[in-house]
């Protein structure tokens, strides 16, 4: 028998929206402004999938300086203004929820990211309305991915046990969270490339969102 999940939970960045590049370019600059110079490449292969107040944490302990109270704020009001101008939708995630609408599929977004900014990309791309009130960000749990927090937090909230729930993510530190809620855990690899999802642990990985609901197994 082909499984099929009860619920998928799709991170967001790099997933639903085509963020993450946008995202790292501009932590990139504003930590090269900092002292410590870094392309939006180097930016996107070390912190891609991270939470930014921990990034900063992080930056602030390794250059031994205060980045400052805003900081987190700043880099989210850029990311927001280029997200306006410039932030699309994955390729491919429309039709793929459309296919998981009509296996009966449910599905909701587990990001690291603040609800906020949550409200701003996936306004952007026109993916809200239909994610409206299945929107689960690290905020909600004690701690952000690589735990699993997030990810029992939203299967709970639908009642599915995590064997029966499908994972869809980008980033290794998604990976390891689906990886350790015992869930299935199929990395996207458009971005950051299918060897990294392999490495954390990823159980299926593809390039193409057009291909997810084959995988799944509910259509395609």
């Amino acid at each position: 028998m082909v499984w099929k999940p009860a619920l998928v939970i799709f991170d967001c960045d790099g997933v639903l929206v085509d963020s993450e590049p946008i995202a790292t370019r501009i932590i990139a600059a504003a930590l090269t402004k900092a002292g410590l110079e870094m392309s939006g490449e180097a930016a996107l292969h070390q912190y891609l999938g991270g939470k930014l107040t921990r990034i900063k944490i992080k930056v602030e302990e390794d250059l031994g300086i205060q980045l400052g109270d805003g900081w987190v704020e700043a880099i989210y009001e850029q990311q927001f203004a280029a997200f306006r101008a410039e932030l699309k939708a994955i390729p491919g995630i429309e039709a793929a929820l459309d296919a998981l609408d009509l296996a009966g599929v449910q599905y909701c977004v587990g990001s690291n990211g603040p609800l906020y900014k949550m409200d701003v990309s996936l306004a952007v791309t026109g993916l809200y309305e239909r994610l409206e009130h299945r929107i689960f960000s690290a905020d909600m749990v004690p701690e952000p991915k690589p735990a699993p927090d997030l990810f029992l937090h939203a299967a709970a909230n639908f009642d599915v046990p995590p064997g029966d729930v499908a994972v869809v993510e980008d980033s290794p530190p998604g990976v390891r969270a689906g990886v350790a809620a015992g869930m299935r855990v199929f990395g996207y690899g458009r971005d950051s490339g299918v060897d990294r999802l392999k490495e954390a642990g990823a159980h299926v990985t593809f390039e193409n969102m057009a291909d997810l609901p084959r995988i799944l197994g509910v259509g395609g």
